[in-house]
């Protein structure tokens, strides 16, 4: 491949002029045909990221990228602006557990970049610094951790530079120094526990650590490792393998958990489908042979979560009901038609979560912008809501198994996180003194007007849209605007508050959220009307979201910026292509834009249930739609583009986004700039702020360069 070396002074003026002589890019031909429909892709070649000639491309790519970014002037203001609004946010806290009246959990100090694990005795409120990452290698970041019942180990998970296949290890609190034992590969997202005797953890095992192997993400194992034996000699618990008569599919995962008391293991196979099969076996079990799993839930039963307590088993369920309700079977003989309803559907908002603790069931209904919290109690089913101030309330156990303590988030879209504990017999949540920093933000809510309206779609249906902009704005069409959107697997985007975007605002930008179909915010039927078929209606409530914004004069198409992430990538890969005239940028983050080539990916097969299979004809008629790469047409004037990508993701592999990169480049005609950011300490997110900030710094000073804010404008020599 021919590299491209360019002096700074050209680079200048294509800035100036708007001319980009981009790095060269081959095109090979490959005509793929989907039951009679042929699609055209020029780029199959960089599918090879182990091909030198692909990587010297996305390195060319990254250099170009920079260089034309490192002339906009204040981007390092923007990046600087970030670490201090993270400063007024004072320490930072993730994960929290509870053992032996005392707190286990991972903190970033306000002035560093990455979270370290520290532990606080409750007796005496000392807090003592257990674990730092970095102590391992540079760039090595927690991803999770767990603790055996007596404080004594801590089973830590580790990753690289916001890649996603990690190894466990476990630490000895007695000696401060790691075991011998090394566990893994396990992707960041499985859990582990240990066993009640604190002898063993149980954990899922992935297939292969390669990350360019097509079996990354298959025939994944549920495993048993005694502490202190060789990690070859685990004992598998379930896999497609070894339990055929689980008849799990390659792309399953084999999630396995303990119930709350010990009496049970619970396996799931788990996929993007919320709906999986769900087996069960005797805590006994566990010293046999081959586990005798007995199957309780199907995927057509339509439930999506379960607490076991004994015998009773309660259920997260939206069969007839797609608000959800919680209902309560026999584990022994479950008997869902009769099973009784313990908290019935609401017409008006969305049982989200469930979780327990030993005595009680917690469940938060929330409508997209709210989520209030619940108590069951597991005896007497007396039900009762949770005090905690308006917004979004989200709480996980700190032991399940030992007590009732809790820890609730309290957020909105500008007041920053605040964390509360809980304790249903004290029925009191109370601000927690340790899991809270003291915060120096200015009051938002002077600052800025949040509006929660409603939205007419290209069919009649109403779409909410959250909007945050400064006070006293003029509605005169010409402030720049920054639209998102997700519309994927039933989430919903509910109200957050984010430090970029908190910055974003600071420039008088508009911030707007839409909710489309496809997410969770109005139930399982708004999830329904926005996958496979009805795909369509994800990125056209987001054009008519975006259309909003212009009409009503919040913004206008020469200001509005566009973004979409990961599954949003086809939202707004889609709303670009179908609607280039709308958005002056697009913002594509680790996106999915060549969704007919996803399945070929690891990932790929367990998005199946979303967005369909390219080897069924009637899905592949909907993949052809959400394809963002096909749809692009030379000729067609399309906004500038910013299209990032992670070289350590594996869940949206860095050539989806690189080969829509490269189609827009050759066939935009608006002579506007297309650029591929790679970042090469990233993944498809990354926990280390600085690698954040930097990536996020860069892109809204394109954005705002694109929009014509004259801070970002590049000076003429």
């Amino acid at each position: 491949m021919k590299n491209i070396f360019l002096t700074a002074g050209l680079f200048l003026s294509q800035i100036i002029l708007a001319q980009y002589t981009y790095p060269t890019t081959p095109e090979k031909v490959v005509v793929d045909d989907y039951f009679g429909t042929k699609i055209t892709d020029n780029y199959r070649w960089m599918e090879d990221l182990t091909n030198p000639e692909v990587q010297s491309w996305f390195k060319n790519q990254s250099d170009y990228s920079n260089s034309i970014i490192s002339k906009i002037p204040h981007r390092e203001d923007l990046f600087n602006r970030m670490k201090e609004v993270q400063k007024m946010n004072g320490d930072t806290f993730g994960s929290v557990l509870e053992r032996q009246n005392v707190y286990f959990y991972t903190k970033t100090k306000k002035d560093e970049n990455l979270s370290k694990l520290y532990s606080r005795d409750l007796s005496t409120g000392k807090e003592t610094l257990i674990f730092d990452p970095e102590s391992l290698g540079k760039n090595t970041q927690i991803t999770n951790f767990n603790i055996d019942s007596k404080a004594k180990k801590i089973a830590i998970l580790l990753s690289k530079s916001g890649g996603e296949i990690c190894d466990l290890k476990i630490f000895d609190l007695t000696t401060k120094k790691f075991l011998n034992d090394e566990i893994g590969p396990i992707w960041s997202e499985f859990a582990f526990d240990f066993t009640p005797d604190d002898k063993s953890i149980i954990y899922t095992k992935m297939s292969t650590a390669d990350p360019n192997s097509n079996m990354l993400l298959k025939d994944m194992k549920a495993m048993l490792h005694v502490i202190g034996t060789d990690p070859k000699t685990d004992k598998i618990l379930a896999s497609r393998e070894e339990y055929p008569e689980l008849n799990a599919l390659t792309e399953q995962f084999t999630d396995i958990s303990f119930s709350d008391d010990y009496q049970y293991m619970v396996l799931r196979l788990s996929s993007v489908k919320s709906e999986s099969p769900i087996f069960v076996a005797p805590y006994s079990e566990l010293k046999n042979k081959k586990i005798n799993w007995r199957q309780i839930i199907k995927p057509s039963d339509d439930i999506t979560d379960i607490c076991i307590s004994g015998d009773k088993l309660f259920l997260l369920t939206h069969k007839d009901a797609p608000n959800y309700k919680i209902t309560l079977t026999s584990l022994l003989k479950p008997d869902f038609k009769n099973a009784k309803t313990v908290v019935p559907e609401s017409k008006d908002a969305v049982i989200i979560a469930i979780h327990n603790s030993k005595n009680y069931i917690y469940y938060s209904l929330g409508n997209g912008i709210t989520r209030d919290k619940y108590q069951i109690n597991l005896n007497t089913l007396a039900t009762k809501k949770i005090d905690l101030p308006t917004g979004v309330n989200t709480s996980l156990s700190l032991n399940r198994h030992e007590n009732d303590n809790i820890y609730c988030d309290n957020v909105n879209w500008l007041t920053p996180l605040t964390n509360y504990e809980y304790n249903p017999e004290k029925g009191v949540a109370v601000k927690s003194k340790y899991l809270n920093s003291e915060t120096n933000f200015p009051d938002y809510n002077k600052l800025y007007t949040v509006k929660e309206i409603e939205v007419k779609s290209h069919d009649g249906v109403m779409v909410p849209l959250s909007i945050i902009y400064p006070k006293n704005m003029k509605m005169d069409g010409k402030n720049p605007a920054y639209i998102t959107g997700y519309g994927g697997y039933g989430f919903s985007y509910e109200p957050r508050f984010s430090t970029r975007l908190s910055v974003l605002l600071e420039q008088g930008v508009v911030i707007a959220i839409a909710h489309v179909r496809g997410g969770g915010e109005k139930g399982e039927n708004w999830h329904k009307a926005g996958m496979k078929a009805t795909k369509p209606n994800t990125w056209k409530d987001f054009i008519a979201c975006a259309e909003y914004l212009v009409n009503q004069k919040y913004t206008s198409s020469s200001k509005l910026i566009g973004n979409g992430v990961s599954a949003g990538g086809i939202l707004i890969g889609r709303a670009l292509t179908e609607r280039p005239d709308l958005f002056a940028v697009a913002i594509a983050e680790v996106g999915m834009t060549n969704a007919l080539r996803s399945e070929t990916t690891a990932n790929g097969p367990n998005q199946i249930p979303e967005v369909g299979s390219i080897k069924n004809e009637e899905d592949a008629k909907h993949l052809m739609e959400m394809d963002a790469q096909s749809k692009v047409k030379k000729g067609v004037k399309y906004p500038a583009v910013i299209i990032r990508t992670g070289m350590n993701d594996s869940r949206i592999v860095p050539w989806e986004p690189g080969k829509f990169a490269a189609t827009l480049q050759k066939n935009s005609a608006s002579g506007k700039p297309v650029l591929l950011y790679v970042n090469y300490e990233n993944g498809h997110f990354t926990s280390d702020m600085d690698v954040v900030f930097n990536e996020y710094a860069d892109i809204y000073s394109f954005a705002l360069w694109q929009v014509g804010d004259p801070k970002f404008q590049p000076v003429k020599n």
